[in-house]
């Protein structure tokens, strides 16, 4: 017992030094102008990418808002469609419920340049490329996959015995749906929130390919320093995106504990 207890904490020592080395490199670049190899420290420290950065504070918070709004809004229609999407697969038996799992999951099988290619074609034709509306759909097919499984694995252990009881009380399906079933599936549904907001924030070729650089997000600012070289500035971009991003699921998490604390979650408990 001692040695499977020592191994899952070399396991969990391993995981963590692999997901927080990485990290703290990226924030000591965040302070370095020179870091050539194989110096295992930086020749030079500097406050140039800092202060780079404030000085356009203005226009990255402009963009950061901007992605930050097509985030949520491709993750609360991921949630919304994911939601149905999951209700028909996990709570009834209809032909052809293997192939709408399967399309379903199709973004996720084909290569994102490939993905991007026929949207983009697509997109051309229904006039929806270089916009907003364009980009935001185009997240959302690429996104709604991992909602639907998140909330497909989560109605499957729910099931729809509370439900029936309900309705056997008296309740209508809606009433019963929305007072039973969907109070209960609420910490699933802010995980697949959670994961397609993620999924949506750090698209880069998708956004780039349809919005056509007429919609500007945080990556499209990001990744143009990691490929020219300057990785000091893109460091600092990088630290604010995992910023915004550990305290968006700080709040969901903070929202599903108080949500379990009140009852909403005793399901999970």
């Amino acid at each position: 017992m001692r040695r499977k207890s020592v191994l899952s904490g070399a396991l969990l020592a391993a995981g963590a030094a692999v997901i927080l080395l990485p990290m703290a490199v990226m924030v000591i670049w965040v302070f370095t102008e020179r870091w050539a190899w194989p110096d295992l420290w930086p020749q030079r420290f500097s406050l140039r990418a800092v202060r780079e950065v404030l000085h356009r504070s203005g226009q990255l918070a402009g963009v950061l808002s901007s992605s930050v709004g097509i985030s949520l809004a491709v993750a609360a229609l991921s949630v919304i469609v994911g939601l149905m999407t999951a209700r028909a697969v996990a709570a009834y038996d209809f032909p052809g419920r293997g192939l709408a799992v399967f399309f379903t999951s199709l973004p996720l099988m084909v290569p994102v340049t490939v993905f991007a290619m026929g949207v983009q074609v697509t997109f051309i034709r229904l006039g929806l490329n270089n916009t907003i509306h364009g980009v935001i759909l185009a997240h959302l097919l690429y996104s709604l996959p991992y909602a639907v499984y998140l909330i497909t694995d989560g109605m499957r252990a729910l099931g729809t015995a509370l439900e029936e009881q309900a309705r056997v009380l008296g309740a209508t399906g809606r009433r019963a749906f929305f007072r039973v079933t969907l109070p209960l599936l609420t910490p699933v549904l802010l995980a697949a929130f959670s994961m397609a907001y993620i999924v949506s924030f750090s698209q880069y070729f998708l956004t780039l390919l349809l919005g056509g650089g007429q919609v500007k997000t945080f990556t499209m600012v990001m990744v143009p320093y990691l490929q020219g070289g300057e990785r000091n500035i893109a460091s600092v971009y990088s630290v604010v995106f995992l910023a915004v991003t550990f305290l968006l699921l700080i709040l969901f998490g903070r929202l599903a504990r108080r949500w379990m604390g009140h009852g909403g979650g005793d399901f999970y408990g």
